[in-house]
């Protein structure tokens, strides 16, 4: 009996999946929930389980679009396991050529290349392109170039001087990748986003760490991280400006009286922007927690499209990759992003004397159709304030209660 396996639905309102690569050949044995393929939809890549054990029948490729619901493989339930595992052929071994008797090698043929001789589409595309048809190889009769000869040539990079690789790679990009850039340049032309910049004196948050950081960690499991603080500091800032935490629908603002605050984490897909469903209820623990366990998921690819949809505001740290200062781009519908950035001893100003702390720059991203920039610069400086003064305005005086210690 062959079973039909189908795309299963991924989430709601997607109706297509690519793809991404099959983790298994045509003719192999797979074992029940085996995973076989990795699909990517527009906002994840998930993977796809054998819902049978036997022989299974790809029916798609790699890079082809289906559509939820779609036959993607069939798997034979009644052939039995062969003894190695696998009833996948073995590859046919070529045979070697001793070099007595080596095969004549032949001629290279000679390349063809069209001098202007391009259809009148083709002549279109390299003009807008400004490719020379004398540079592109033709594939149709007798050299002519075609419409797709001009759509993949790629303009000259220049007359190599040395002996050096001149080689070029055309990657399709993913499902997700694709999605990504579309969403970034909607924001970028459907927003009035602006960005408003600060700088916070961590060296509070330092000695906070370096005293019970140690304690934190056996008591709890996870770090006493710097996202804990940023993750509080917003919450407090959002409930002073809810309309940062606001989004807009048509004509009218949606406010919310809760804050799920999305983080955005890099997977191995690519960023993944993973929420945390009201943080504003949660503690120092908690977000520690939450965090470590959404990011872990992204890592190893077991995100879901529940866990990244839904968050009001957005916090992103470029720090961990050496930025010192960027203008996030706001994560639709949301209406603004907060973004962290490295540390770096600086001298600054305290009480009159110059003195050297750990300063980081934060940037926040904000949506200029609903959000003011008294709204703005005030959400950042409530950021800061709690950042640098987190012992009264995060922990209300009392860290052994605030750390659960």
């Amino acid at each position: 009996m062959a079973l039909e396996m189908k795309v299963p639905s991924p989430g709601e309102s997607i109706t297509e999946v690519e793809i991404a690569e099959w983790l298994v050949q045509d003719g192999d044995y797979v074992e029940k929930d085996q995973a076989i393929a990795e699909v990517d939809s527009d906002k994840a890549t998930l993977e796809l389980p054998a819902e049978a054990s036997g022989i299974i029948t790809l029916q798609a490729e790699e890079g082809d679009a289906v559509a939820v619901g779609q036959v993607v493989c069939l798997i034979d339930t009644t052939a039995a396991k062969p003894a190695g595992g696998t009833s996948a052929p073995a590859p046919k071994q070529e045979p070697t050529l001793a070099p007595a008797q080596a095969a004549p090698v032949a001629p290279a043929p000679t390349s063809t290349y069209a001098t202007g001789t391009a259809s009148p589409a083709a002549k279109k595309v390299l003009a807008e392109k400004g490719i020379e048809a004398s540079a592109v190889k033709g594939t149709g009769k007798d050299g002519r170039i075609t419409k797709n000869d001009a759509v993949q040539a790629v303009p000259s990079m220049g007359t190599p001087t040395s002996g050096g690789s001149r080689g070029t790679e055309r990657k399709k990009l993913s499902m997700l990748r694709r999605k990504v850039a579309e969403r970034l340049v909607s924001v970028k032309n459907e927003t009035a986003m602006l960005t408003t910049f600060n700088e916070v004196n961590m060296q509070p948050i330092f000695d906070l760490r370096s005293q019970y950081k140690e304690a934190f960690k056996a008591k709890h499991g996870v770090g006493l991280g710097f996202m804990s603080f940023f993750t509080l500091a917003c919450v407090r800032a959002l409930k002073m400006y809810p309309a940062v935490n606001a989004m807009i629908d048509g004509n009218f603002m949606v406010e919310h009286d809760f804050q799920d605050i999305s983080i955005a984490v890099s997977g191995p897909r690519g960023l993944m922007v993973p929420v945390i469903r009201n943080a504003e209820n949660l503690s120092f623990r908690g977000v520690e927690s939450e965090v470590k366990r959404l990011a872990l998921r992204a890592r190893d690819g077991q995100i879901t499209v529940d866990e990244m949809t839904g968050g009001t505001f957005t916090i992103t740290n470029g720090g961990v990759f050496g930025s010192m200062l960027s203008t996030p781009i706001i994560n639709p519908p949301q209406s603004a992003i907060l973004g962290m950035h490295n540390i770096v001893e600086r001298p600054m100003a305290v009480n009159g004397q110059v003195v050297i702390q750990p300063i980081m720059y934060v940037a926040l991203s904000y949506d200029h159709r609903i959000i003011d920039g008294k709204e703005s610069v005030g959400f950042l400086v409530a950021v800061k304030e709690a950042l640098e003064n987190p012992l009264e305005l995060l922990m209300d005086n009392n860290v052994t209660k605030a750390l659960e210690l």
